[in-house]
């Protein structure tokens, strides 16, 4: 479907990747993966045509119809649900078609849009709009909410739910989950394993891409490679390609310090003179094989707190809310050292109101509460982020908390959270929205706290950055309250649940995994109970006509598809072929002498492997464009 060529990609001055050749078949579900700035957006851009390719070429079917999720939104007036309908194109212009032939009074004109509006789902749109909001976690009384009244996280939340009302060939998810709660996270995951066309998804969330994909495309060192398998698959292959390379290296560098102590030896010697130059010259055609490295900038840890109380907190039969009016009340919990808790909940059902009460942010309505005169706590939600100091650097900040801390002292610090260098000195108003997040961790780890209390600390954050994160806060030695939708840092630094339902707080006896089918029976009861729901009679006898004719069409497309399928598989197993001749052709003992008919047979291999890759993806292109052609044709539709 997709086809990168030799693909070359810069932004400004900066090469992002180059010589970049891979295709996405059909139905695909691809994890894009790559350290923060690696060209992964850009890759977006360029297949929504915004970006044109340096060198190389891009293929993609014509008359492709690709969903994305807009960064912006204008301040409708409209109510939500409308604003969410016109993700489906067809939908709309069918709508617009209809009303231009209601003033004219066309009646064969109105009997054949209404028959396209059935056709195509359109009379039951707003209950499948509602449905998709109802997933991202809009109650019944948003549906009809202007989307200007919407703050900048909700109104994301509408255009992913406009991006997936489209019925789309192609799907590009850019970080999706970043303003959504693990509720909302869990329902996407599933909408997403059942969407039927070709997904390109960028997230920074293992568990997501594991539930979801079945392809990584990894964007690393200027290159992008193609890998079978989900995240973790690919994690393991990337780490024993990671072993065998820098095997290779020491092996190489041992030989390296072995011909140079030749030369430094015998260079000013007459009779060996020649022996040296000769390995001098063998020296510079050597192709140096590049240490074995993960893009990881990433080393901190959490220092023991001064002091460490017990109990940290207590708070006995507390409630609490907003504006003398409880949203929770008969809250019980003691925090000691060592606690480790993560909070679950619906959006909205009070998990930031009970962090904002454990942090003092917001006072008590009733109850009783105990704090330990030495608790020092360490608050991290996403509003602070927008408190820092634009016009001072992060090296200003961190002076700011201790003046007297001298300065190389710092800005090794900060080292350990990726600002070195410039970054390090630059004012933090440009920064993105990861590296504010990266600035406010760093400004939290430094003061030494004994109570950790963090709601949804891994938005913004990198792979990377987010295994740094989880493996310091599993050597912390306070207590830990986290809010957080990426579930790998749940499981990885949290040995128990709280539940945040119905105004109480109460223990969640399961696993993440009973939590999902917790959640799975909750919605399954509140449709049954009286969920949107559309008139089962309505438009059966069209819709049973528009079966007939899609089974049809199946019918007669199926040999296209048999074809292509077909040829999708020859594909793949040339493209593990062609990994495997590369595996072997890093192995630097194949270019010793006693191996050179080796050598010359593995080379001979690669040539008609290509040849017949060539072949392959040319047989695919002609098929793919034969299938669009005929499904364009109105006898199919």
């Amino acid at each position: 479907m997709l086809k990168f060529d030799r693909l070359s990609l810069r932004r400004g001055r900066r090469l992002l990747f180059k010589d970049a050749s891979f295709i996405v078949h059909r139905g695909r579900k691809v994890g894009v993966t790559g350290v923060n700035g690696c060209g992964k957006s850009s890759l977006f851009a360029l297949i929504l045509g915004e970006l044109a390719p340096d060198e190389g070429d891009f293929h993609q079917p014509p008359g492709l119809t690709t969903a994305h999720v807009a960064q912006e939104s204008a301040a409708d007036e409209r109510a939500a649900v409308e604003y969410v309908m016109d993700g489906d194109h067809e939908l709309r212009r069918l709508q617009a078609q209809l009303a231009i032939a209601e003033q004219h009074g066309d009646a064969t004109q109105l009997g054949r849009l209404h028959e396209g509006l059935d056709a195509i789902g359109g009379y039951g749109a707003p209950a499948r709009a509602a449905k998709l909001m109802d997933g991202l976690g809009f109650d019944t009384a948003q549906l009809q909410q202007p989307v200007c009244h919407f703050s900048g996280g909700w109104r994301m939340r509408l255009n992913l739910a406009r991006a997936l009302m489209c019925r789309s060939d192609l799907l590009l998810l850019d970080e999706p989950t970043n303003h959504l709660d693990l509720d909302a996270v869990l329902w996407l995951q599933a909408w997403l394993k059942g969407y039927d066309g070709t997904l390109l998804l960028i997230s920074h969330d293992r568990e997501f891409l594991d539930a979801v994909i079945d392809q990584v495309v990894h964007v690393e060192h200027g290159g992008i490679h193609l890998h079978t398998g989900n995240y973790t698959d690919f994690e393991r292959y990337r780490a024993q390609r990671l072993a065998g390379q820098q095997a290779a290296y020491d092996k190489q560098q041992r030989e390296i310090a072995h011909i140079q102590r030749y030369v430094d030896r015998f260079r000013a010697k007459a009779s060996k003179a020649r022996q040296a130059q000769s390995r001098l010259k063998a020296l510079a055609r050597m192709e140096q094989i590049a240490e074995a490295h993960v893009d990881s900038p990433f080393t901190f840890s959490f220092h023991n707190a001064e002091k460490m109380p017990h109990p940290l907190l207590r708070i006995e039969g507390v409630s609490a809310g907003y504006d003398d009016k409880a949203t929770l009340s008969g809250i019980n919990l003691t925090l000691e050292p060592g606690s480790r808790i993560g909070l679950l909940g619906a959006n909205g059902a009070g998990k930031s109101t009970l962090i904002k009460l454990l942090a003092g942010a917001l006072q008590p309505l009733g109850g009783r509460e105990m704090r330990a005169d030495t608790l020092r706590i360490g608050y991290f939600a996403q509003h602070q982020l927008e408190q820092l100091h634009v016009d001072e650097s992060p090296l200003q900040h961190l002076q700011r908390l201790d003046p007297k801390a001298r300065e190389d002292e710092l800005r090794r610090y900060l080292g350990g959270f990726a600002f070195s260098g410039e970054s390090a000195l630059a004012p933090v108003a440009p920064f993105s929205g990861g590296e504010k997040a990266r600035l406010v961790l760093a400004l939290l780890v430094y003061q030494r706290p004994n109570l950790l209390l963090l709601d949804e600390p891994t938005n913004h954050l990198d792979l990377e950055m987010r295994h740094a994160l989880s493996v310091a806060l599993q050597a912390f030695s306070g207590a830990l309250v986290v809010v957080a939708h990426d579930r790998h840092l749940l499981r990885t630094v949290t040995d128990r649940l709280l539940l945040v339902c119905a105004g109480r707080v109460s223990e969640f006896s399961g696993d993440l995994d009973d939590y999902s089918r917790w959640l799975a029976e909750r919605r399954a009861t509140a449709t049954k109970d009286g969920g949107a729901t559309t008139s089962a009679g309505q438009g059966a006898d069209a819709r049973k006509q528009r079966r007939r004719q899609e089974a049809e069409s199946r019918r007669q497309l199926q040999p296209l598809r048999n074809q292509l399928k077909k040829l999708e598989q020859q594909l793949e197993q040339l493209h593990e072929q062609q990994e495997a001749l590369e595996t072997r052709l890093a192995d630097t003992a194949l270019y010793t002498a006693q191996a050179k008919d080796q050598l010359k047979a593995v080379l001979a291999e690669q040539r008609q492997l290509n040849e017949a890759l060539a072949e392959v993806e040319t047989q695919w292109m002609t098929v793919s464009e034969q299938l669009e052609q005929a499904q364009d044709q109105p006898s199919l539709v």
